[in-house]
C-alpha cells in the first residue's frame, strides 16, 4: 500500500457527505483534494471553516486545513483516487438526474491516469456506475476500462454508497458497515483497500449493481414502514383516536416495531430515492410508489390541518415550529415542515411566525410572505396557535405550564400531555 504522504484523494462534492468524507480520510494523514463548483464553499473551506451543521465537523475540519490535509479547489487535479459524491437529484415525473454524477466523471477523466480507482458514492440508479465506466471509456480510450477488455484493466471503477446519518455523520463514516460494489471484483478489492484506511465497520464486497440497489432498498424499507405510519395516523383521526397511544401500545408486542409519523417525508435519500426504484421497475413497485404518495400525501393532510387550526381562531398569531426534514440537524431538504410552514405563510401572511433554531435567517422562498423568523420563547409569549412541525430537543423541553392555553396541532408527538382534543380530519382542498 502507498504510504499516507504519497497517497492523494480527490473528493468531487463538498456538501452534506463530500466535506465530511474529505475531511476524515484528511485526518488519516493522506492529501486530499476536495473539489466543489462553487468558489464560495471552496473558500470556505480553505478558511478552515465548514458551510453546513455538522456535530464536530468543525473542528475536524479546521485542523486538517491547518496542517495541510485538506484544501479545496474548483479545478480538478491528478489523484490516486476519485470520490464523487454530488447530487443525484430526480427530474419531472420523478425520473432519476445523473447528470452530476456524468459530470463529475467527466471532470476526472481530464488528469485519469493507469493505477487510478474511480468510486462513486452518490445515490444512484442501478447502472449508473456502469454508466460512469462507459463515459470514461469514450473519454479516454487510451485507458483501458474494467468490464470492456480481456486485459488487465488500467482503472478500478467501484460503487460505494454513504450510509449516515445526520448528525453522527463523523461518528457512522467510520463505524458503519459499507457494501463495495466493484464493475469487476478486483475493482471492488482495490476499493476495499482504500475505505480500509479509515473504516471501521465490516466492508463488504458484491457488483456494483448490487451495491447500487442496496442503497435504493434500504431507504425504500424506511419510506414503506414510515408511509405505514402516517397512515395510521390518518386512520386514528378519522377514529378520533390518539395515534400516538396505538402506536406506543402495539409496539410492546414482541414483534412489531411501528415508526412515528410525521408531516411527510424528507431529506436527500428516503423522499427521492425510492422513486428511482419505482423509474426503473415500474410494473414491479407497487408498493413502493403507493408508500411515496402516502408520505408526499401526509403533507397535504398536514396543511389542510394546520389551515383549519388557525382559520377557527381568526387574528390569532401562529407559531411553526421547525423548518430542517429531521430534528436537531440545519437541512431544508426536501423537507415536509418546510412545505407546510411555507403553505401556512403564503395563506396566513404576517400572522405566521417560524421557529428554526438552526437557521439564521428564513429560506429565500419565504420572501414576501410576511412571515417571520422568532426564537422559541417569543413564540411562547406571543403566539396562542402553535404548528409542531419538528421534533427538536428544544421544542421538546415546553413544560406543559408554558402552552397549557395554547391551540396545538403537534404532528410530531412531542407533547402527549397537550390538552388540545383531538380534531376530526378535514377538507383537503384546504392545503391548496
Amino acid at each position: 500500500m502507498v504510504s499516507s504522504s504519497d497517497f492523494k484523494v480527490c473528493v468531487v462534492g463538498l456538501g452534506y457527505i463530500g466535506l465530511p468524507t474529505a475531511a476524515v480520510i484528511a485526518r488519516t494523514g493522506v492529501s486530499v483534494l476536495g473539489i466543489d463548483v462553487s468558489e464560495q464553499v471552496v473558500d470556505t473551506v480553505n478558511s478552515g471553516k465548514v458551510h453546513i451543521e455538522e456535530v464536530d465537523l468543525d473542528g475536524l475540519v479546521s485542523g486538517v486545513v491547518a496542517r495541510g490535509s485538506l484544501r479545496a479547489s474548483t479545478q480538478i487535479e491528478p489523484a490516486d483516487v476519485f470520490v464523487i459524491a454530488v447530487p443525484t437529484p430526480f427530474k419531472a415525473g420523478h425520473q432519476p438526474d445523473i447528470g452530476y454524477v456524468l459530470k463529475a466523471a467527466t471532470t476526472i477523466a481530464a488528469v485519469l491516469k493507469q493505477g487510478d480507482v474511480v468510486i462513486l458514492e452518490s445515490t444512484s440508479p442501478v447502472g449508473t456506475t456502469e454508466q460512469v465506466r462507459d463515459l470514461l471509456a469514450e473519454l479516454r480510450p487510451d485507458l483501458r476500462m474494467p468490464g470492456l477488455t480481456r486485459e488487465l484493466a488500467d482503472v478500478s471503477i467501484a460503487y460505494c454508497p454513504e450510509r449516515v446519518l445526520p448528525g453522527r455523520i463523523l461518528v457512522e463514516l467510520i463505524d458503519n458497515d459499507r457494501v463495495i460494489g466493484g464493475i469487476t471484483p478486483r475493482c471492488a478489492r482495490k476499493a476495499l483497500s482504500f475505505y480500509r484506511r479509515f473504516v471501521r465497520g465490516a466492508c463488504v464486497t458484491t457488483s456494483a449493481r448490487a451495491a447500487e440497489m442496496t442503497k435504493l432498498t434500504e431507504n425504500a424499507f424506511r419510506d414503506v414502514n414510515i408511509a405505514f405510519a402516517n397512515e395510521l395516523s390518518l386512520v386514528a383521526d378519522q377514529m378520533g383516536v390518539d395515534v400516538w397511544e396505538v402506536i406506543r401500545l402495539a409496539n410492546r408486542h414482541p414483534r412489531v416495531n411501528i415508526l412515528s409519523p410525521g408531516p411527510g417525508v424528507g431529506g436527500h435519500c428516503i423522499a427521492v430515492d425510492p422513486w428511482f426504484l419505482v423509474a426503473q421497475a415500474p410494473e414491479q413497485t407497487p408498493l413502493i410508489r403507493t408508500a411515496r404518495e402516502v408520505n408526499d400525501g401526509k403533507c397535504d393532510y398536514a396543511i389542510a390541518r394546520a389551515t383549519a387550526l388557525i382559520e377557527a381562531h381568526p387574528g390569532l398569531p401562529v407559531a411553526c415550529l421547525g423548518l430542517a426534514f429531521k430534528a436537531n440537524i440545519d437541512d431544508f431538504r426536501e423537507s415536509p415542515a418546510l412545505k407546510v410552514a411555507l403553505a401556512l405563510a403564503r395563506r396566513f401572511g404576517e400572522r405566521v411566525r417560524i421557529v428554526e433554531p438552526y437557521a439564521k435567517a428564513l429560506p429565500a422562498v419565504f420572501a414576501g410572505t410576511g412571515a417571520k423568523l422568532i426564537d422559541l420563547d417569543e413564540a411562547i409569549e406571543s403566539c396562542p396557535v402553535m404548528v409542531v412541525l419538528v421534533d427538536h430537543e428544544l421544542f421538546k423541553s415546553v413544560p406543559l405550564d408554558e402552552r397549557a392555553r395554547k391551540f396545538v396541532y403537534d404532528t410530531r408527538g412531542i407533547w402527549p400531555d397537550q390538552p388540545t382534543a383531538v380534531m376530526a380530519p378535514v377538507d383537503l382542498r384546504l392545503a391548496s
